[in-house]
């Protein structure tokens, strides 16, 4: 196949470019490099991706609609993975212009392209952060999720909508993903495991967010990729032309669109998590106790029935697996 990748060299979109590259498919990797955090560690990856022939590094924003009308009409992928965005919950109380950028003009930009150039599925990451105040758990993707806590959320909700809208006009078969706290190997500087890592191991005390009784629903990295993998194999049928799996499906009744959990639907306390990277270390950490910050919940969990039933498994790296394996990778490029 040929595949357009968004964020490639981001920490997800880098895992994804490598498992498609390994399957022997063609791989257009755009990224915009933006400064967020460690750029360096950005271009590791993607330099990383372009030892394989099959590998066509891009840079630009998504900002630049020519730029994606362009590299469509040239590249002519037959699926397309939007990873590319602004993350960050805590950030898009600082930089919210950065989140209407990428992840709404950006987004906007991308569907326009996909109108023009039409693909087999167009595949978007949104995030477990859209189900804001919800109280109700699990998190199931037939919630009504229209209580954001952050403009993070937001953007990735009005994006959601956007590409429902697309999909509904222009017949473009699409799958919205929601992750739910991806972490592992080559993973992002601003997340909690790799700040708390660096840290213990520089023999500084960590901020623990409600003595540690928050839960994320912790999803590692690889299997992260394997669902997206099955589902771009997936895409959804023409409204009439195929029914639900089930009474939790998503799927649109007015356009080939459906939105879908990624995540293992195994809540994990934070503490526990401290325990397991405590030991994967060899070091105890100095806990400072603070209080949940502004736009974090204290409790992820994802619905994992619809999930199951397209590709056939769940998330199921246990933590005290994927973590080990993190610090490995952490040890290793950072000398630490």
């Amino acid at each position: 196949m040929r595949v357009l990748v968004t964020g490639s060299a981001g920490f997800i979109g880098y895992h994804v470019s490598r498992r498609l590259l390994a399957e022997g498919h063609a791989v257009t990797g755009l990224d915009g490099f933006s400064d967020y955090y460690d750029v360096a560690l950005k271009r590791a990856r993607h330099a990383d991706l372009a030892r394989h022939p099959g590998f066509e590094p891009v840079e630009g924003r998504l900002e630049d609609p020519g730029l994606l009308h362009g590299l469509l009409g040239r590249a002519r992928p037959e699926i397309v993975v939007h990873l590319a965005a602004q993350a960050g919950v805590r950030y898009s109380l600082e930089n919210p212009q950065a989140y209407l950028d990428a992840n709404l003009i950006g987004s906007f930009n991308l569907l326009e392209a996909v109108r023009a150039h039409p693909v087999r599925h167009l595949l978007l990451a949104s995030t477990s952060s859209a189900y804001g105040g919800n109280a109700a758990l699990p998190f199931r993707e037939t919630d009504r999720a229209v209580s954001p806590l952050t403009f993070y959320a937001a953007s990735k909700l009005a994006m959601e909508a956007m590409a429902h809208a697309y999909s509904h006009l222009h017949v473009i078969p699409t799958t919205a993903f929601r992750f739910f706290t991806v972490y592992g190997p080559w993973g992002r500087p601003d997340m909690a495991l790799f700040l708390f890592t660096a840290r213990i191991l520089a023999g500084e005390p960590i901020e623990v967010f409600s003595g540690g009784s928050a839960e994320r629903d912790f999803t590692y990295i690889d299997d992260l990729v394997e669902a997206i993998r099955r589902l771009a194999d997936a895409p959804p049928p023409a409204p009439g032309t195929g029914g639900p799996v089930g009474a939790f499906d998503t799927l649109s009744g007015s356009a080939p669109y459906r939105l879908v959990n990624i995540g293992g639907g195994r809540p994990v306390r934070l503490d526990r998590m401290i325990d397991a990277l405590e030991r994967a270390l060899g070091r105890r950490a100095e806990r400072v106790a603070k209080p949940l910050p502004p736009g974090d919940v204290a409790r992820t969990h994802a619905s994992t029935e619809l999930l199951q039933a397209l590709i056939g498994t769940v998330p199921g790296t246990p933590i005290e697996v994927g973590i080990p394996a993190f610090v490995a990778w952490y040890r290793s490029y950072y000398g630490a």
